[in-house]
């Protein structure tokens, strides 16, 4: 569950710097769209680098989802009846933490079958024109819906999830706790933001 959370931290970390370009126009957002079909070359034929960067994503994915799953049973085995009171302290995000992987799974097929293969594309779906695709899907009340609520359970999300891994992985003590959480937050409102510039930069005008 840490590792592979990482790993899915690290790719976004990376999405959110790609996606800003946006706001230095199409020439750039298109021609980082390109990059990302031709690196590793010449090393690795046109495609193959991002293939490999898909194929690891969704074996953490997979990995991720697996793992929740795992964990749950093992918590309702350790105790089929629940706790007569919620316990104190636990934050929102981390009560939330489940149905907010529920809504990022259903979100990743969605956004694939938006904005990769044009298939629920609100637009006349362009290949290798990012740019106009993605004014396209902000450009609906319903792209816009969809893609913040996803963004909102994604800082909600990493807030938590970074936290967890740490402890997971042995990283977390008493010590580093506070700058462990500082962390957490700075992530997950970092990633949140950056996400979200994008199609508010569509609905105001700052990007078309």
């Amino acid at each position: 569950m840490a590792v592979s959370g990482l790993i899915m931290l690290a790719y976004l970390v990376a999405h959110v710097a790609g996606n800003l370009k946006v706001f230095f126009g199409p020439e750039e957002f298109n021609g980082y769209g390109h990059w990302l079909r031709v690196m590793g070359a010449p090393v690795l034929h046109h495609g193959w680098g991002l293939w490999i960067a898909r194929i690891v994503l969704l074996a953490a994915v997979l990995a991720h989802a697996v793992s929740a799953y795992q964990l749950s049973r093992r918590d309702i085995r350790a105790r089929p009846i629940r706790y007569a009171h919620r316990r104190k302290g636990a934050s929102y995000a981390t009560r939330t933490m489940r149905w907010g992987g529920i809504i990022l799974g259903l979100f990743i097929v969605w956004h694939v079958l938006d904005l990769t293969t044009g298939t629920v594309h609100s637009g006349g779906f362009e290949e290798g024109r990012p740019y106009q695709n993605v004014i396209d899907t902000f450009s609906t009340w319903y792209g816009n819906v969809v893609y913040i609520v996803a963004m909102l359970a994604v800082g909600l999300h990493v807030r938590h999830g970074f936290w967890s891994a740490a402890q997971t992985l042995g990283v977390g003590d008493a010590r580093r706790e506070r700058a462990l959480r500082l962390t957490a937050n700075a992530l997950a409102l970092a990633l949140t933001a950056g996400f979200i510039a994008v199609p508010v930069g569509v609905m105001t005008g700052v990007v078309n």
